[in-house]
């Protein structure tokens, strides 16, 4: 018997319900978990009480994430992949444009506490070797150190920048400044206003190194 009108067509509509719903579960598990890791760090976070609040049982929880080191790295990485893909997936034009960039970053990371949070914990809890998050933390500084003091010996290529100027230091430098203004601002968010901070130091720094000895450009840094 020929059953081919029996089967659906090729081009037509695919149910996705438990793939959609399965994803949602492990967007729904995610976000809580960066609440939990913010609140409670790494090892005082309890996987049952995070798959509790998102309404599923602890197997259910460990059927998209393998255990709680899995679920850690996964809220990371997704947290970088979100990061680059918004503010980074494109090349620097110049240093200005790369320093304006990061100024738009630590704006959008003060629009969600939970994560900034989140990564201040961890970040003071990785420095532990056996920290499961040692290794993603130290990749992750090793690779924006190198590609902001690439960016920054581009702009001295360029003469934009100084040619004395220390890139790798002065990378160094940005990211203590930004992470320094983050803690700051994560104990006193009403009194700290940490994308303004980022923008008066980085225009210092800016005159300090640019050829011109200017400031940024108003178009980079408005008022």
């Amino acid at each position: 018997m020929d059953r081919t009108n029996d089967r659906p067509p090729r081009n037509g509509p695919r149910t996705r319900g438990p793939y959609a719903v399965g994803d949602e579960r492990r967007r729904r598990i995610l976000d809580a978990a960066v609440e939990h890791f913010a609140r409670w760090g790494f090892h005082a976070s309890s996987l049952a009480r995070i798959a509790k609040e998102v309404g599923v049982t602890q197997g259910g929880l460990l059927h998209h994430f393998r255990s709680k080191e899995d679920l850690l790295v996964s809220v990371l990485e997704r947290s970088e992949e979100h990061d680059v893909e918004h503010f980074f997936a494109a090349e620097f034009d110049s240093a200005a444009d790369c320093f304006q960039r990061l100024i738009d970053l630590v704006t959008y990371n003060s629009r969600r506490p939970g994560r900034t949070r989140m990564f201040n914990v961890l970040l003071g809890e990785s420095s532990e070797p056996g920290h499961p998050a040692h290794a993603f933390f130290t990749r992750r500084y090793d690779t924006i150190v190198t590609r902001l003091a690439g960016t920054l010996r581009g702009a001295v290529g360029t003469g934009e920048l100084l040619p004395d100027t220390d890139c790798t230091a002065t990378a160094q430098e940005l990211l203590a400044v930004m992470d320094g203004h983050q803690l700051q601002w994560a104990l006193a968010p009403d009194s700290v206003d940490m994308a303004q901070r980022l923008r008066t130091y980085l225009d210092r720094l800016y005159r300090s190194i640019s050829a011109t000895g200017e400031p940024l450009p108003s178009k980079v840094l408005p008022d």
